[in-house]
């Protein structure tokens, strides 16, 4: 099969096109024909490196997905060969304690597809047969493969663990981001009030086109937490959505007391200090959480498939340009999603 692989960390030089073993699916698990794979940042961490991370080498990135598929490992029998699928890129082992109570993006043999484990940089990848999402006829590939990780993310983070409620108010740091246009479309299907920080005029027209109701442009405006607590009536927001990490101090400026902070990445380094003063003083929650559980992912997705929520995509390149793809990411160019064609859609 053809596929983008590594060998060794690096920049995006060590990034390879050719051929690579095709695999098989063994036991519970189904083979996927990868029609359309869509980027994320951890394609980029992943390719750098960091300590600890160990790798079967040559590695195919890539966490989402969405393809036809093409065969069956002993045992599946909820899908069949030709079903057009979503692929869930979080994948549990099935048979811990945590599994078990639904909870399997905290499973104790827990992988993320194209982190750990080889991705959805090819032609064709195995999964779980639990992984997959039939999608509804003729729904779109590139949409598919663009919604599955950010929106069960935003999801899970904001319902689940953040416990959105109607009437509330919501500041997302970030205005073009996948999880961070995921996360406004879901606030504000959640009936919340949502304020947006963005870099600049083009991704903050995006953030208001998905709903934003305030948006903020921090090139114009540097302590944007003043701007926050000014459009709040000097009260501050219920939730703010904070996937930078080095905005946390902002964040808990903007934060009302007994405030929730939530994150799932640290798109800005993973060390930052912070004012403890702010957390105990305004009574503050930070929650943080990965990817989502199973069931999450399945209402979410159904939000999608019915038109509710809708992935942004930014471009669509061919596989053999995964090098032209991760560079538009890194410098961050891109208002939504960047995703990989493979084949024909």
């Amino acid at each position: 099969m053809k596929a983008v692989f590594f060998q060794q960390h690096g920049g995006l030089d060590v990034l390879q096109y050719g051929e690579y073993p095709t695999p098989k699916p063994a036991t519970g698990e189904v083979l996927v024909r990868v029609k359309a794979a869509a980027l994320n940042r951890v394609d980029l961490w992943v390719r750098n490196g960091w300590p600890g991370l160990k790798l079967s080498l040559p590695h195919i990135p890539g966490a989402d997905g969405a393809g036809i598929i093409e065969a069956l490992g002993e045992g599946v029998s909820s899908v069949s060969e030709g079903t057009p699928v979503v692929i869930n890129p979080n994948i549990g082992c099935g048979r811990c304690a945590e599994c078990l109570a639904g909870q399997d993006n905290r499973c104790r043999n827990w992988h993320l597809l194209g982190e750990t484990i080889s991705g959805t940089y090819a032609e064709y990848v195995v999964v779980p047969e639990r992984n997959v999402l039939p999608l509804p006829q003729s729904f779109s590939m590139v949409e598919a493969a663009a919604a599955a990780l950010v929106f069960q993310t935003a999801w899970h983070s904001l319902i689940t663990r953040g416990q959105l409620k109607a009437g509330e108010s919501v500041l997302i740091v970030g205005a073009s981001g996948g999880v961070n246009t995921a996360s406004i479309q879901i606030a504000k299907l959640a009936g919340a009030t949502v304020y947006v920080v963005g870099s600049c005029l083009e991704k903050l027209t995006l953030a208001k086109s998905l709903g934003a109701d305030y948006v903020i442009d921090r090139s114009q405006e540097e302590n944007w937490a003043k701007v926050v607590y000014q459009l709040t009536d000097r009260q501050g927001v219920d939730i703010v959505v904070d996937n930078v990490g080095t905005t946390f101090p902002m964040s808990f400026r903007a934060a009302r007391k007994g405030g929730r902070i939530l994150t799932v990445g640290n798109t800005g380094g993973p060390i930052f200090e912070i004012d403890n003063r702010f957390i105990f003083g305004k009574h503050l929650s930070v929650i943080g959480s990965t990817m989502s559980n199973q069931q999450d992912f399945r209402t979410v997705m159904s939000l999608v498939f019915e038109g509710k929520l809708k992935a942004v995509v930014d471009r669509v390149y061919p596989l053999q340009d995964a090098r032209a793809a991760q560079e538009r990411l890194e410098i961050g160019k891109q208002n939504g999603k960047i995703v990989l064609e493979i084949g024909e859609l």
